[in-house]
């Protein structure tokens, strides 16, 4: 397992749409796996999510010719519906993620602990690329 650095990276998206469906494209397997992905070389072929305090969820990451894949996945510490998740990655780094509504806009803001293995700007843009995909995603369904 990687260890977390101190480094915590924030990212952030306003989506131009209402908290009830951004909450269901963002936590629905169905369309996580449409859109959880930072480049277009990669698809994520497979997801389970077991959204409440307590429940786990599990994603594969793969690169469309098939020469790298991960999976990505954690126990979730707390869930509020439209408004919070709080979880743990299978590293033990732990994510939060804030959904504020603002009529038919949301914003997401994803805070995260950074791990060891490759440079915090790197990180910090690969997930901004995965919240950007997700924002055009929902903005388009």
């Amino acid at each position: 397992m990687q260890a977390a650095n101190n480094t915590q990276v924030t990212i952030s998206a306003t989506i131009n749409a209402p908290i009830e469906k951004v909450w269901e494209l963002y936590n629905n397997p169905e369309h996580v796996t449409k859109w959880n992905m930072a480049d277009p070389s990669w698809h994520c072929p497979y997801g389970q999510n077991d959204l409440r305090t307590g429940g786990q969820f599990s994603y594969r990451m793969e690169a469309k010719d098939g020469s790298f894949g991960f999976d990505f996945g954690g126990t979730y510490d707390q869930v509020i519906p439209h408004q919070l998740i709080e979880y743990t990655m299978s590293d033990n780094r732990k994510v939060i993620v804030r959904f504020t509504t603002n009529g038919n806009t949301t914003a997401i803001e994803t805070t995260f602990d950074a791990e060891n293995q490759n440079p915090v700007d790197m990180q910090r843009a690969g997930w901004q690329s995965i919240l950007d995909n997700f924002k055009k995603y929902a903005e388009a369904n």
